[in-house]
């Protein structure tokens, strides 16, 4: 009986994302195959309703579901629908031709948006939770120094010291090898104190000159800038205007707000996460539903991506998507370190 009526579910969920017409009975029957009578049918859709599962919008209507209908559906939900030979190619190739991080970036929310016609967010990836790639060490001039520092993620951090007097070639050459040896594939939480292992190995004005060169590498790994969040498709929330029973301004204002879209991704992990209707802590998006997760490798999210959209979402093929797609942003990030 609880598998039958988890099927009924399910139909009303699949016809009302399709149609946003109210389910009858009559239409589960018919386009269904679930082998049982509309009256049937109904006295399920009744038991669906006190459980909260679906509400009727007004008297002599059908029956959609409410947050905690989807809510089940989508814990129930053991298929996801496969992407489309045309949706996998866009997504095999959006990387193609892209030259830096934030190239990256723009063609991976707007090609979210186009696949799922939602709104789509990326989150650059965090710089604290990045390893160090590579660091170089380069003359300017010979009393001018360029430090630049390559993490994992693809992001460049670069600082130029000024000394008082000219770099030894040599020191610099050596100096370079050193520190890649003793930071490359380390947390940047962690580089301050691999650094400070090696501060004894130099004397004298070296030694002044290596604390220089140590202190803003420090600096550069421990410094937080701002988490940037990018946005894309926030159009195709008029695809879904009769879906707001509230103004639609509301939301657009609150997509606008950084802190917002930080929290809506901030604590996402390997898994795909959705959160639906009230169950979102933003009061303007409690209209909306959100599907996320972590992007990086070995298990280790670098960031954050997701789509945003109406609680009658396509939510299987949502999350094929923001899947899809976080595996291959992973996947970029793994081959360039």
């Amino acid at each position: 009986m609880e598998s039958r009526r988890l099927e009924i579910l399910r139909a009303i969920v699949d016809e009302y994302v399709a149609t946003q017409e109210p389910v009858g009975s009559k239409a589960i029957a018919d386009r269904h195959s679930l082998g049982i009578s509309p009256a049937t049918i109904r006295n399920e859709m009744a038991l669906l309703e006190e459980q909260g599962l679906i509400t009727h919008p007004h008297t002599s209507a059908g029956r959609i579901p409410t947050d905690l209908g989807y809510r089940l559906f989508v814990d129930k939900l053991a298929t996801i629908k496969p992407l489309s030979t045309a949706e996998r190619r866009a997504i095999e190739s959006f990387l193609e031709g892209a030259h830096d991080l934030d190239d990256v970036v723009m063609r991976t929310v707007r090609l979210l948006a186009d696949v799922t016609k939602q709104v789509a967010v990326v989150q650059y990836p965090s710089l604290v939770k990045s390893r160090v790639r590579h660091l170089e060490l380069v003359n300017l001039t010979p009393s001018r120094l360029m430090l630049i520092l390559i993490t994992d993620s693809g992001r460049v951090e670069q600082r130029v010291i000024e000394f008082g007097h000219d770099l030894e070639e040599l020191f610099v050459v050596g100096l370079r090898s050193q520190l890649n040896q003793a930071i490359s594939g380390v947390r940047l939480l962690d580089v301050a104190e691999r650094l400070s292992a090696l501060v004894t190995v130099h004397a004298g004005r070296e030694r002044n000159d290596v604390d220089s060169i140590f202190a803003m590498l420090t600096e550069m790994a421990l410094e937080k800038p701002e988490e940037r969040v990018v946005l894309a498709g926030t159009a195709n929330l008029a695809r879904f205007r009769e879906d707001f029973s509230a103004q639609i301004h509301p939301i657009l204002e609150a997509l606008e707000e950084q802190v917002v879209l930080l929290r809506l991704l901030g604590d996402v992990g390997e898994n795909v996460q959705v959160r639906i209707g009230q169950e979102q802590s933003e009061q303007n998006l409690r209209q909306t539903s959100v599907v996320s997760v972590g992007y990086g490798s070995d298990m280790t999210p670098l960031g954050a991506l997701g789509v945003i959209g109406p609680t009658r979402m396509d939510y299987a093929s949502s999350i094929a998507a923001v899947s899809a797609v976080a595996r291959y942003v992973g996947r970029y990030m793994n081959e360039g370190s």
